[in-house]
């Protein structure tokens, strides 16, 4: 079986979960201001998918992921996200650590398709101040994607909270 671009996996993933996206070709972009730029968007517009690394406790030697969704504008606050989640532990993924959870790279992370080599998925947890349509990571670089927050909140059930600074 051959494994398809980041595009089609993405679009695979929207179709089945019954979600509308819009694909939007940005360009290269070096910043998040610039792709909002490229894109005619606020820079809260495009939501940024973060994945953490998450343990149960501090001494876990067993850890899991989790997706943060927040806006281009605020930062991810961990203390309030391992709250939300349940956690006691959680720190950002390194590059490869993200490309092996989600099978993206940095930058093109999105939950749609977002899975590890064997299926895996993660929770997927946003800012409550993410609303409307906005612009996210589509699976491949100088692509975005658009869709409703909250048709993809709702496909993912995603945990909604304040989680951002």
């Amino acid at each position: 079986m051959t494994e398809l671009s980041g595009r089609a996996r993405v679009q695979a993933d929207a179709d089945a979960r019954a979600v509308t996206l819009e694909f939007v070709q940005r360009g290269p972009a070096s910043s998040l201001e610039e792709a909002a730029e490229n894109l005619g968007v606020a820079p809260r517009e495009i939501v940024k998918t973060l994945v953490a690394k998450a343990k149960l406790t501090q001494s876990a030697t067993e850890h899991s992921y989790v997706v943060a969704l927040i806006p281009g504008d605020k930062q991810v606050d961990w203390a309030k996200l391992r709250r939300l989640a349940g956690m006691k532990k959680m720190s950002m993924t390194a590059p490869e650590e993200a490309v092996a959870a989600t099978g993206y790279h940095p930058g093109t992370i999105t939950p749609f398709g977002a899975r590890t080599p064997e299926g895996q998925t993660w929770p997927v947890y946003a800012d409550a101040s993410i609303s409307g349509r906005i612009a996210m990571g589509a699976g491949e670089q100088d692509l975005n994607l658009f869709v409703e927050a909250d048709e993809l909140f709702a496909a993912f059930d995603v945990v909604v909270g304040d989680i951002g600074k």
